[in-house]
């Protein structure tokens, strides 16, 4: 890992904590960013100086919209795509799951140098990393993602409407 990229998200992340917030307040969904199982080894008084990852995480956001499950993950990128191995294994694995569940399951990405935000469903997430392990691209470009995902912005009052996105898409698959 490059220096200072575990915390190249963490703006993204505030904004999706603020977005979720101001559902709940508005009673629109219940969505909370999900801990990562951590097992402390040290610590002195309330400080903790060393821990490990107890277990990997799943994905990094879920909660319940509409009745149903909610599960995504949230990615920054500082390129003009989203590179598939930024999600692990298990999460692409994780979010396909869920959906055959009943659960709407997405990837957010900031794409840093637009300054932009797309919403990617996991159909088109599982699309592109089929493609990938026949051996086509290893990312989703900038273009394709203008094409293919949906762009999301502020709206309704929200700082990121991430569930306008998400309605249209839902009422895009029963209608």
């Amino acid at each position: 890992m490059k220096s200072g990229q575990g915390k190249r998200g963490m703006v993204f992340e505030e904004i999706l904590n603020t977005a979720n917030l101001q559902y709940k307040n508005k009673g629109v969904a219940l969505i909370s960013k999900r801990a990562t199982p951590i097992k402390v080894l040290q610590t002195k008084g309330v400080h903790i100086l060393k821990a490990v990852w107890e277990s990997k995480s799943t994905v990094d956001y879920d909660g319940v919209y509409h009745g149903r499950s909610i599960q995504f993950e949230a990615k920054t990128s500082g390129k003009k795509r989203f590179d598939l191995n930024m999600l692990t294994d298990g999460q692409i694995a994780f979010l396909d799951q869920a959906e055959k569940q009943g659960a709407i399951s997405f990837v957010l990405v900031e794409i840093r140098p637009m300054n932009s935000v797309y919403f990617i469903p996991n159909n088109m997430l599982q699309k592109y990393v089929r493609d990938s392990k026949k051996g086509g691209r290893k990312s989703i470009p900038l273009d394709e993602l203008e094409i293919y995902a949906d762009e999301v912005g502020q709206g309704r009052g929200i700082v990121l409407d991430y569930l306008a996105v998400v309605d249209k898409h839902t009422k895009a698959l029963s209608g």
